[in-house]
């Protein structure tokens, strides 16, 4: 089983995006069903979706992140969907933001 982190960077303004809402949800057939949600803190982390002592299960996820309610720009929502693997693994989801562009990558 493993888990799932995310951290935002403001990169327009070169410091961490606190107060983000962030959903994670798996991917269940056509469905899509709610796993966790949380806000980034002041350093703009959210550390883990689920309670201690859970884990997620192999399969598709994706984060919803609602950048629009953080920043007036091009982007309302920022949605990543990736692929959580076999075995105990630590998915770190990072999010570089900006008003008129994102990038992500698999951190660590």
């Amino acid at each position: 089983m493993s888990s799932i982190s995310t951290h935002i960077l403001d990169t327009a303004r070169g410091a961490p995006a606190a107060g983000v809402r962030v959903t994670l949800e798996q991917q269940e057939a056509a469905e899509w069903r709610l796993m966790g949600d949380g806000v980034t803190n002041k350093d703009g982390r959210i550390a883990r979706f689920v309670s201690e002592g859970q884990s997620v299960a192999g399969g598709v996820y994706r984060l919803r992140f609602d950048t629009g309610a953080y920043q007036d720009g091009f982007f309302p929502e920022v949605v990543i969907v990736f692929t959580v693997g076999e075995g105990a693994q630590h998915y770190h989801v990072p999010l570089l933001l900006s008003p008129f562009g994102y990038s992500t990558y698999r951190g660590s």
